[in-house]
């Protein structure tokens, strides 16, 4: 008798308990991304935003309450928010492992987000710069923007490496090698890797550390200053800048403006491809874990393939 008091106390209690505090839950699950399973930043962010969409749909419910019809309800609650197949599929593996987490915590009993399957991911054809537009693009930064030299030397690292723009945001000045002519990049994991430097970003980094960088830090310690790019105040150049003067420099030489520091990713690992590059090679570059995800990029070249067909093909 006892015992099954016990066991209605805790069935009680528990749901009780998680009602109450979804957002301690969900501080405690990141907390737990962060120490346990060695987490980056980026990550953990990504997370946060995911709950964040889940806790907005939830409006008032609580996830102990919830059934597999009801977060089959939430994935279609996502699409009608336009996300992408991909990004509704990253909102799953975020609530699985919410979740699951909160099994472990024996906060949940069942755990319906077991039963969500990720939904069929379409590949699309990445949007990249015309190889005859890069330059324009590249020396967009004219002497009349006031930060020019750092911005020429920001978009030149971005095509010439193909890094994330975390990566770059990330990336120490002791990390840059001019004279070897290569820098490294420190990935997604954790995992850094050796990324060659073409001569052209080369000189657009050497002019910006020469002409530029030590003004802006002048009046902050050099030890508190250790990343390659800066801001106006001295300080990192958070990714969210980098976005935004990537997009300006699009805008002004007329080319899409949904331009992004990803859109010169893509752009430098189907330009390498198309100069006959092996895809290998672009793999390692690029930092992917795996071949499938790099393989996107030789849908660019068989798009313009089926397209030149087309066009000159008697029966195109």
């Amino acid at each position: 008798m006892k015992s099954k008091l016990k066991k209605l106390s805790l069935q009680t209690q528990t749901p009780s308990n998680l009602e109450t505090t979804f957002a301690g839950w969900s501080e405690r699950f990141l907390n737990y991304l962060r120490t346990e399973c060695h987490l980056a930043p980026n990550t953990v962010m990504a997370y946060r935003r995911d709950l964040s969409h889940f806790q907005s749909w939830l409006d008032g419910r609580f996830p102990n309450k919830l059934k597999i019809d009801d977060l089959t309800n939430y994935l279609v609650w996502l699409k009608d928010q336009r996300l992408a197949a991909s990004s509704i599929a990253r909102h799953i593996v975020s609530l699985r492992m919410f979740y699951k987490f909160l099994q472990l915590e024996a906060a949940i009993t069942d755990n319906p987000a077991e039963l969500l399957t990720t939904p069929k991911l379409w590949r699309r054809v990445p949007t990249v710069i015309n190889a005859s537009l890069i330059d324009r693009f590249l020396t967009a930064p004219q002497k009349y923007d006031p930060l020019w030299i750092r911005d020429r030397a920001i978009l030149e690292l971005l095509y010439a490496t193909g890094c994330r723009v975390s990566e770059v945001s990330d990336m120490l000045l002791a990390n840059v090698f001019l004279d070897q002519g290569y820098c490294l990049a420190d990935g997604k994991g954790s995992k850094q890797r050796m990324v060659p430097l073409g001569q052209r970003a080369i000189e657009a980094i050497r002019l910006y550390l020469d002409s530029s960088r030590t003004p802006l830090i002048e009046h902050r310690d050099a030890k508190a200053t250790p990343w390659l790019i800066v801001s106006r105040t001295g300080q990192r150049l958070r990714r969210e800048a980098t976005w935004e003067l990537v997009k300006r420099y699009a805008l002004r030489v007329g080319i899409d403006p949904e331009t992004s520091p990803h859109t010169l990713r893509h752009s430098f690992a189907t330009h390498l491809l198309a100069g006959g590059a092996d895809l290998r090679l672009i793999q390692e570059m690029l930092g992917h874990a795996s071949i499938e995800t790099t393989q996107i990029y030789t849908q660019v070249e068989n798009s313009k393939l089926k397209k030149v067909h087309q066009k000159f093909h008697p029966r195109g």
